[in-house]
């Protein structure tokens, strides 16, 4: 064998053996896209709705859910109180058979939920603390005076049924209310709550505000 040829015949081996070594080198399918593909460079192969599902899900799926989630997703709040409260009113006379649609009117009760607001919002409350209790002038002018005097000499009524002393005094511009307790830490309680505080207590609003829509209780 010439010199020439045999230089050839040594260089296709080292050619060969230096291809097997780099085949033996490198990783498995698998390995190769989850192992040796730069993150950065990975990132940008991947489309981005693929990445990223609701709540870091990632994959297809989490992607998929995502978008059938905000398809589907409808708001809960009826974005008024007022309306809210009303709406729930409607909601149970339609599910309930014995609704008597011809003495039903949603139209006092959205009256009271009007008192309700010009009271909560917009009356004056003046209060004094006395030893067993406390005494609250509750003052306004136009509607809230009228929302005041509906509103609170009916509510006296009910802080009775609670346990605690409750009387009302119109006044021309409002009603004075003073509601006492002869238990010294029931009378802390009440200068604690105030006037809100006392006329939230109970549990007869929903009830009555149901009672109104029925056209069983007249706007108090």
């Amino acid at each position: 064998m010439s010199s020439m040829a045999w230089k050839a015949s040594l260089a296709g081996v080292a050619i060969m053996a230096a291809t097997a070594y780099a085949l033996a080198q490198m990783p498995s399918g698998h390995e190769a896209m989850h192992g040796q593909i730069d993150p950065g460079v990975a990132h940008q192969m991947m489309p981005g709705p693929m990445m990223h599902g609701p709540q870091g899900t990632n994959g297809p799926m989490g992607s998929m859910t995502g978008r059938q989630s905000g398809a589907a997703g409808q708001p809960t709040m009826p974005g008024q109180d007022a309306f809210g409260a009303i709406a729930e009113v409607v909601q149970i006379l339609d599910a309930d058979p014995s609704t008597d649609w011809s003495k039903v009117n949603i139209g006092v009760l959205r009256e009271h939920l009007i008192d309700m607001n010009e009271v909560t919002l917009r009356a004056v409350a003046t209060e004094r603390a006395l030893d067993d209790g406390v005494e609250i002038a509750v003052t306004g002018q136009g509607r809230t005076r009228e929302a005041i005097k509906r509103m609170l000499p009916a509510h006296a009524q009910e802080l009775v049924q609670i346990g605690w002393t409750a009387k009302s005094e119109d006044l021309p511009d409002g009603v004075k209310l003073v509601v006492t307790s002869p238990d010294a830490q029931q009378a802390i309680k009440l200068k604690a709550l105030g006037f809100m505080g006392i006329m939230v207590q109970g549990t007869h609003h929903q009830a009555h505000h149901l009672m109104m829509a029925k056209g069983e209780l007249a706007n108090h």
